[in-house]
């Protein structure tokens, strides 16, 4: 049984929604962060990048940075840019992108399905990204920026998206990327009763995008329980913000590799070892860069040319969903044995690159500070429940999801 709770939102005007509303805090840098706000105050990046209201000499970890969001968050809301709602209610979130929609359901998720493993993960945390965003959730007392959860499909819940997203909105905007954004609110109580009832029939939530914002905000609900003599259960600590979408909505892009070197081999030894331990190597006689089509197939970018590789058989039979990846494959039979990367989370001869950028991208990469580029075929929501079922975790860089939920539309505070 899945929880998922109403909650009283605060968020901005309609007349600044699109102003406000920005990229996650981790898809971009500090000096990044700076650039893109220079000319908007209203930005949510404020909050969740307060340091670039400092001096940029300022360690972003620093306890002035958390302090500073906490009072940015409150100047938004003392000058009425963001509004809070007097009502518990659902909310509905669609993005398109490319003509491609999504539409997940805005609620609070309850941090004892996450800590008793039925809001599953697919990925390893890093314990300092994880105390960053302890220390942000603690000091504003909110939950800013929404957790990406989907759930197997529910004829019920689709409906009641349908239903719910024929009214009129309350914010709908083109941000500068192209993206549309859509957002509506329950149309009464009984929608929300059903939306709840709906939950509690789901045996498992998954988590999308957002590990470590979901086990921060996990972990801040357990220290107000424990500082907390008179805690009842309901406190809003309790849950924390998220956007649930069906998994048939959803799609994964593909998710690249690009190395420095090649670990003392030339082109044609490394190809050789290619054939003999990892696939089938072959010319690819095409236009442009190689896209994969299909599962164990990856592409490889060298010297300037493309070529194909189809895994062998053998070495994609593993009895474990979790082995049979292709950036699992790859990172055993490539990465590791013949490369020598052993821990592509702290190797610095190893960047990523998401399938947002175009494999163009990996093409200008290796002309100038990258040797060699690995086209992927994108990981499946198939694959990645079946995963997070087992309860394992994929290897670093396997899910790139587009696209990105923005923050600053929706605010739970606790």
């Amino acid at each position: 049984m899945i929880t998922v709770k109403p909650f009283k939102a605060l968020r901005p005007t309609k007349e600044k929604a699109s102003l406000c509303a920005a990229l996650p805090y981790d898809v971009m840098s500090s000096l990044e962060a700076r650039e893109m706000v220079k000319d908007n105050p209203y930005s949510f990046l404020h909050v969740d990048r307060a340091e670039i209201d400092l001096p940029k000499e300022t360690n972003i970890y620093d306890e002035c940075v958390y302090a500073k969001a906490r009072q940015n968050l409150l100047d938004l809301e003392e000058k009425g840019i963001y509004i809070n709602d007097n009502e518990r209610k659902y909310y509905f979130y669609r993005q398109i992108m490319n003509g491609r929609g999504q539409t997940g359901i805005v609620g609070c998720a309850l941090i004892d399905d996450y800590i008793e493993g039925r809001i599953k993960k697919h990925e390893f945390t890093r314990e300092d990204k994880e105390i960053d965003r302890i220390k942000h959730v603690d000091t504003c007392s909110a939950h800013t920026g929404p957790i990406f959860l989907t759930y197997k499909s529910s004829s019920c819940l689709d409906e009641i998206i349908e239903k719910a997203t024929q009214g009129e909105p309350i914010y709908d905007f083109v941000a500068e990327d192209g993206v549309r954004h859509t957002v509506w609110t329950s149309v009464d109580g009984q929608m929300d009763a059903q939306i709840e009832n709906e939950f509690k029939k789901l045996d498992a939530l998954y988590i999308a995008d957002g590990h470590h914002r979901c086990a921060s905000a996990v972990k801040v609900g357990i220290k107000r329980r424990n500082e907390n003599k008179n805690h009842t259960g309901n406190e809003e600590y309790n849950y924390f913000l998220s956007v649930i979408f069906p998994s048939s909505s959803l799609a994964i892009l593909d998710y690249n590799r690009l190395l420095k070197d090649l670990n003392g081999y030339t082109k044609d030894q490394l190809l050789s070892l290619i054939q003999e331990k990892v696939g089938d190597v072959s010319d690819f006689e095409g236009e442009g860069p190689f896209k994969p089509q299909e599962k164990h197939t990856v592409g490889i970018y060298l010297e300037g040319k493309w070529y194909k590789v189809k895994f062998h058989q053998s070495i994609c039979e593993a009895q474990k969903a979790v082995d049979r990846l292709d950036c699992a494959i790859l990172q055993k039979y490539l990465l590791s044995d013949i490369l020598g990367i052993d821990d592509p989370r702290s190797d610095k001869r190893i960047d990523f690159a998401g399938g947002i950028r175009g494999l163009s991208y990996l093409e200008e990469r290796c002309a100038q500070d990258m040797v060699m580029a690995i086209s992927m075929y994108p990981t499946s929501l198939d694959d990645l429940m079946a995963v997070a079922d087992n309860g394992d975790v994929m290897p670093p860089k396997s899910t790139w999801f587009e696209p990105k939920l923005r923050s600053g539309l929706l605010i739970h505070k606790i």
